[in-house]
């Protein structure tokens, strides 16, 4: 297969993959390391490289399941909350091997409009990466991720976009 047919398959493939088809395998730091690099090739107008990623695995990832929770009890009026959704808020941060924070840092030198593009390139290749690698992934973006302003260390002229999830299928 030459190179064209192998991109135009990856591409065909690719899909979200949500974390109850994930197994309990775990990616090697050399394949998370990869799919974290490919997000990096994506075009960036000025070269702002306004992309940031902080990887939650392990007790950071328990912790961030906990505080979404949290998060979304407290914000719910008590005849709006519906436990099946704090349920599954956890179970999807815990299933998943890696959940990743998707953020936009504004330069201020180019529209946001086009940081927010590259942003979505760079997920893109993440997507990509993963589908070569037989990782199912998927991009999450739950209103809660406005709340974790903190617990992402989001500065003035950053926005978090979502959460993108990862796990094996093997």
């Amino acid at each position: 297969m030459n190179k064209e047919e192998i991109l135009k398959e990856i591409i065909e493939q690719r899909k979200s993959i949500f974390p109850k088809d994930y197994t309990d395998k775990e990616i090697s730091q050399e394949i998370l390391d990869e799919i974290l690099n490919s997000a990096t090739f994506a075009p960036n107008h000025k070269h702002t490289k306004p992309w940031r990623f902080k990887v939650f695995r392990g007790s950071e990832k328990a912790k961030l399941a906990l505080e979404m929770q949290a998060i979304y009890k407290a914000a719910q009026p008590g005849h709006l909350f519906l436990e099946k959704k704090y349920n599954d808020i956890g179970f999807k941060i815990n299933k998943a091997d890696a959940v990743v924070s998707i953020i936009v840092n504004f330069s201020g030198m180019v529209p946001e409009w086009e940081e927010i593009a590259a942003v979505s390139m760079a997920v893109q290749n993440m997507y990509l990466t993963c589908t070569a690698n037989g990782i199912g992934c998927y991009w999450s973006s739950p209103k809660i991720v406005d709340h974790l302003k903190e617990s992402l260390t989001i500065e003035e002229n950053q926005k978090c976009l979502g959460l993108f999830y990862m796990g094996s299928l093997e």
